[in-house]
C-alpha cells in the first residue's frame, strides 16, 4: 500500500487546516463559555487565521480578557 500521500506537503496543509480550524473554534469556545459576547469582525478573524501559534497565544488570551477585542494585540496587527 502507498502511503506516500500522507507524507506529502499537501497532506500536511490539510492537516495544518484542520488544526487551524480547530484553534480557532477552542478561542471562540472560551470566550462563549465565559459568557463574553464575540462581535462578527472577531468571529471572523479568528476563523480567517491560519497562523498556529497566533491562534494560540489568543486561546490564552481568551481565558482572561474581559471583552473579545482583548485578544487582539498590536503584535497581532
Amino acid at each position: 500500500m502507498d502511503l506516500s500521500f500522507y507524507k506529502s506537503f499537501i497532506s500536511e496543509e490539510i492537516r495544518d487546516e484542520g488544526r487551524a480550524q480547530s484553534r480557532a473554534e477552542d478561542v471562540l469556545t472560551v470566550l462563549d463559555a465565559r459568557g463574553i459576547p464575540v462581535p462578527d469582525s472577531v468571529r471572523e478573524r479568528v476563523t480567517a487565521s491560519t497562523n498556529l501559534d497566533q491562534l494560540s497565544r489568543w486561546h490564552w488570551r481568551a481565558v482572561t480578557v474581559s471583552a473579545a477585542e482583548d485578544i487582539f494585540t498590536a503584535e497581532d496587527a
